[in-house]
């Protein structure tokens, strides 16, 4: 019971909660990281056939340390930046762990890949943010767990990010909900799978040129040519791959993703990340 004049102590609990906030560092690392992941997956289509870009491949890889510095950047100035409480650095966690555990699951084979709904969910009740840094830590958890690091591991960790970062970017996070929002969330997830698929293949596409096929990079040809070749490449090679993941990701999200948006809105308001305290007189 509250006695009169006395101020009441009350707590406002956002139905969309976003556990990581884009302040200036954060903007300003996730756009140098993506302005040069942009430039290091699309070179072969951006560098001019008569330029040095054109005719060193070979020099492709050592984009690699320097953008795994930027991501981890990023992931660094976002928490920092944000204000992080123990609560939501241990809900990245645990996302992030499961995440990594469901990808072992299918292992890629013919496009069985399960985490990439848990990434599509996540963002979406997180936001953006929170999106990019599960997606980049999650595949970076997967690629120690299951031995795949190399040279393409800071790729599949920026293009994971912007996955679950655009799932965090779509429209009406506070007013749609039921088979309406789970239906945008599907139809996301199927295109986003693709574009997923589709940019992964420019960071192994230009290696391919010992094939001597005509789907191979010609680093003397110019954008239209290799446009029309990579185009081919990624409808001979991982087509199937693509098609697979994307209708994963729609049954999954179609079956389970009430249950688990649901789940996660509730961990997310249990944890009161971000909530504001305020005091009204009365």
């Amino acid at each position: 019971m509250t006695m009169s004049g006395a101020p009441r102590r009350t707590t406002t609990h956002q139905r969309q909660v976003r556990a990581v906030r884009l302040g200036p560092r954060s903007l300003a690392a996730l756009g140098l990281v993506s302005v040069i992941g942009v430039a290091g997956f699309g070179w072969p289509l951006l560098a001019d056939p008569a330029s040095q870009a054109g005719t060193h491949a070979q020099d492709a890889p050592w984009l690699f340390a320097g953008l795994l510095v930027l991501l981890v950047a990023v992931v660094a100035a976002t928490i920092s930046e944000s204000g992080l409480g123990p609560k939501a650095v241990a809900m990245l966690g645990v996302l992030a762990a499961t995440g990594a555990a469901l990808r072992p699951i299918g292992a890629g084979t013919a496009g069985i890949e399960p985490m990439f709904f848990l990434m599509v969910l996540s963002g979406r009740v997180l936001g953006p943010g929170f999106g990019f840094v599960l997606g980049s830590v999650t595949m970076f958890s997967s690629a120690l767990l299951t031995g795949g690091v190399g040279p393409w591991m800071p790729f599949q960790m920026l293009a994971m990010g912007w996955f679950t970062m655009g799932a965090g970017l779509l429209p009406g996070p506070d007013r749609l909900r039921g088979r309406a929002e789970l239906t945008l969330l599907a139809a996301y997830g199927f295109l986003a799978a693709f574009a997923y698929g589709t940019v992964m293949n420019l960071e192994g596409w230009p290696f391919m040129n010992a094939l001597a096929s005509n789907v191979a990079f010609d680093p003397h040809a110019g954008v239209p040519a290799n446009l029309a070749r990579f185009l081919a490449y990624c409808v001979a090679t991982s087509l199937g791959w693509d098609l697979g993941r994307a209708v994963v990701t729609v049954v999954l999200t179609l079956t389970l993703g009430a249950p688990l948006l649901r789940a996660l809105r509730r961990a997310t308001r249990r944890a009161a990340f971000e909530t504001p305290v305020t005091f009204d007189p009365r």
